[in-house]
């Protein structure tokens, strides 16, 4: 979606974090799995294998083993403002929760930080670029109401 929407370099959307042994863990949302109308129909990797993914997200460890790093959320153009990317960010907040995380931090395009703020991320830090898109770092301690 990055690549092909937004023209970013492919060569910047695979890392290390991508191989099937990393400590990361991916979310898919598939169109024929996904009720639009029922934000806790959490979509997660196992859903649909043979469908097109309508939405992905990624989970991992950042900085400290309190902290998790939410990367690249994205959702196909038809799908946006449905649920798919609450339904995934809802996923991944109990996914960190499982994991004993104390708080998820996440770089946002700014366009969308507003979508993160309604999730209960707060921006810490100013703006910068990243892959030639401007971004906001923006964090959410867990535990808080979502």
């Amino acid at each position: 979606m990055f690549v092909d929407e937004q023209g970013v370099d492919e060569a910047l959307e695979y890392d290390e974090y991508d191989a099937p042994e990393a400590d990361a863990v991916h979310f898919v949302a598939y169109g024929d799995e996904y009720d639009a109308s029922d934000a806790s129909d959490a979509p997660d990797a196992s859903d649909s294998p043979d469908a097109d993914p309508i939405g992905a997200a990624r989970l991992r460890t950042a900085d400290t083993d309190e902290t998790g790093k939410v990367e690249r959320v994205a959702v196909r153009e038809p799908w946006r403002k449905t649920g798919v990317g609450r339904a995934l960010m809802l996923a991944i907040e109990a996914q960190a929760d499982e994991q004993g995380l104390d708080a998820l931090t996440l770089h946002s395009q700014t366009h969308a930080a507003g979508f993160y703020r309604e999730l209960g991320y707060e921006s810490v830090g100013d703006e910068f670029t990243e892959a030639g898109i401007p971004h906001v770092k923006m964090r959410k301690r867990l535990g808080d109401e979502h």
